[in-house]
């Protein structure tokens, strides 16, 4: 089953955030995937979804919705853009890919204060252990006593990784959200 993974929520009275959903009839299904949460939170029917989207028809949001039927990589590019929901891409790509889920990493979504902060803590990090990764990978080979150093600086270069992938997705939320 497709959890909603950080994603809108919607409450017991039709409302998504601060947006009241704007719906022919309204969903009372409990359990929404992200997919039909990020639909509503943008108040669209799935009538007007496909009608933005183009080549999706509501009949195939409404089988992607009730997880009758998965959805197509295409399909979420398409979603992500109508819903102004980036962070669906890395939430199929982790969790409904095969090959993302092996090797992909749930991207956090943080608030732009908190993204740029820990970037500089790690940064700042990373510029102590730019000599040590020097001394550590000069011989080509890593030693037994190196392995804790390597190990270390590898898993900060991970969080830094992320923390753009969060800087990424906040761009990308934040200027959809502008247009």
């Amino acid at each position: 089953m497709i959890t909603n993974f950080g994603m809108p929520k919607i409450g017991d009275h039709g409302h998504a955030g601060h947006r009241e959903v704007n719906m022919g009839k309204r969903s009372v299904k409990e359990n929404k995937n992200r997919y039909q949460l990020c639909r509503e939170s943008e108040s669209l029917t799935r009538e007007q979804a496909a009608e933005k989207m183009a080549f999706v028809s509501a009949d195939r949001i409404e089988k992607i919705e009730s997880e009758r039927s998965p959805a197509h990589p295409e399909e979420v590019m398409a979603m992500a853009a109508c819903y102004h929901a980036p962070r669906l891409k890395n939430l199929y790509c982790v969790h409904e890919c095969p090959l993302g889920a092996a090797t992909m990493t749930e991207i956090p979504e943080k608030d732009l204060t908190r993204i740029a902060l820990e970037l500089l803590n790690e940064l700042n990090g990373l510029e102590k252990d730019r000599d040590r990764l020097i001394e550590i990978t000069s011989d080509g080979a890593i030693s037994k006593d190196e392995i804790p150093d390597f190990t270390r600086i590898r898993d900060r270069l991970s969080r830094i990784s992320l923390l753009s992938g969060s800087l990424q997705l906040w761009l990308e939320t934040d200027t959809g959200n502008r247009e």
